[in-house]
């Protein structure tokens, strides 16, 4: 008994350091307890760092026709998520003279009749490419529970786990055996850092974290170790999985490691694309050198190179004190970062095949509060889309004299999910299953907003 626990300790020791040594920095979210089923039909090529898992009883619906990987050919995303909740009073939506307005004026835009915060000139010049919807309500207003009914764009379930909308949006818009990862995630502060959640696809669609800066971790090999020897190890590690997987239940999670470190490799190719080395000083300049501009610039490259999806959170928005100073300091690097990146976008043509979206988890309160601060607020706050699928030049909803209120054009946060998925040609009804039951990719009673959309 004994020699045989020895032979299994060594046989699993070496897998895990074979396949993991290339994994661990990349942020593989969820290996264990997952890999018992697998995620059939759609997209069949490996998406995702963690590939070859998915959770029990997952499969997905017959794939639709052959003409529907041609309508999401070359389609991306960028999410642009201000982690804490923004203040839509002090961006999109400004109430000036009004006691909720707070001590900041409002400017004209290049919208007819459309006014926004005066912290956000540079985003005021190019406001005919976005569509601003100023009357999402959506009822929330606790952080971690916000965030994932706008992440996943739809309530919670007690018996299903819904995945994220990027998440989906990763795994329809993914080419087919791309080495690139489908799915990238990063973060600007600590505060801004949120997993996005695969649900019940699995680990398998886990995005690559970039959590401690623009590149990631482990994926060259060890100083002094040349191709040959490289080459070499690989093999040893190919036969060590080999064994471990005839010998052992499990046979599954061993593809999944193998899987993931075939990424890991693609990565290893791409390395390239994460050096902002390679960018101009002209370019590093335009976005400015701070982590934001940094990240943003590095989306437009993972996105021109062809990442279906990139998510940057830019914190921290949670201003329950000296709200209108926080925003003094936080809205200005964001107008001048979102505005370079629309406008390089659109100049490198870009723009039209990538849809840009600001999220928050909810808006701030028209109430100023006895600390200068603004607190959570749900019922009446607004988001910003550009490019891909949408109408520039709009502006929808409308809120109250005070912004207390939604008085015009209602939308829920699974209208607003139904919104982006139809914004890069994914049919919002389009259906997963869990076991025998259907699952669509939005909500049922969900209705894309129209008005927003080209």
């Amino acid at each position: 008994m004994a020699g045989h626990a020895a032979s299994h300790a060594f046989h699993r020791r070496a897998l895990l350091r074979g396949a993991f040594a290339g994994v661990a920095g990349c942020g593989v979210a969820g290996l264990s307890g997952a890999g018992h089923g697998r995620v059939g039909g759609g997209h069949s090529g490996l998406s995702g760092i963690a590939s070859g898992f998915a959770w029990p009883g997952v499969e997905v619906a017959a794939a639709e026709p052959a003409v529907a990987p041609l309508k999401l050919a070359g389609k991306r995303v960028i999410f642009l998520w201000l982690a804490g909740g923004s203040s839509q009073f002090e961006m999109w939506d400004p109430k000036p003279g009004r006691e909720t307005g707070g001590p900041f004026r409002s400017i004209a835009t290049r919208v007819p009749g459309y006014q926004i915060g005066e912290l956000m000139p540079k985003t005021a010049a190019i406001a005919d490419r976005l569509a601003v919807v100023r009357s999402l309500d959506t009822g929330i207003s606790e952080h971690e529970q916000a965030a994932d009914l706008i992440s996943a764009g739809r309530p919670k379930e007690p018996a299903l786990d819904y995945p994220e909308i990027g998440v989906v949006m990763a795994k329809e818009l993914a080419a087919r055996d791309s080495t690139l990862p489908d799915y990238v995630s990063l973060f600007t502060t600590s505060e801004g850092r949120r997993r996005p959640k695969t649900g019940f696809l699995g680990a398998k669609h886990s995005p690559l974290l970039l959590e401690q800066g623009l590149r990631p971790e482990f994926v060259s090999p060890p100083e002094g170790i040349d191709a040959t020897r490289y080459a070499a190890r690989e093999e040893l590690r190919r036969l060590m999985s080999g064994r471990f997987a005839e010998r052992r239940a499990g046979a599954d999670m061993v593809d999944g490691y193998n899987a993931a470190y075939q990424r890991v490799r693609g990565l290893m190719a791409s390395d390239h694309l994460f050096d902002l080395e390679r960018e101009s000083t002209e370019a590093r300049d335009r976005y400015g050198r701070t982590p934001f501009g940094e990240q943003c610039l590095l989306a437009r490259r993972l996105i021109e190179a062809g990442v279906p999806v990139v998510k940057i959170a830019r914190g921290f928005w949670d201003s329950h004190h000296d709200n209108f100073e926080s925003h003094r300091e936080l809205v200005p690097d964001f107008d001048h970062v979102f505005s370079v990146l629309i406008t390089d976008l659109a100049e490198r043509g870009l723009l039209d095949s990538t849809l840009v979206m600001v999220l928050s988890e909810f808006g701030r309160t028209p109430t100023i509060n006895k600390d200068m601060g603004r607190d959570h607020y749900a019922d009446a706050w607004s988001i910003a889309l550009a490019g891909c699928g949408v109408r520039g030049g709009t502006i929808y909803g409308k809120t109250d004299e005070d912004g207390r209120k939604v008085v015009d054009g209602r939308a829920t946060a699974w209208d607003l999910a139904a919104t982006l998925y139809r914004a890069v040609g994914i049919d919002p009804k389009k259906e997963y299953h869990w076991g025998p039951r259907p699952v669509p990719i939005a909500k049922e009673d969900a209705h894309p907003i129209e008005a927003v959309l080209s």
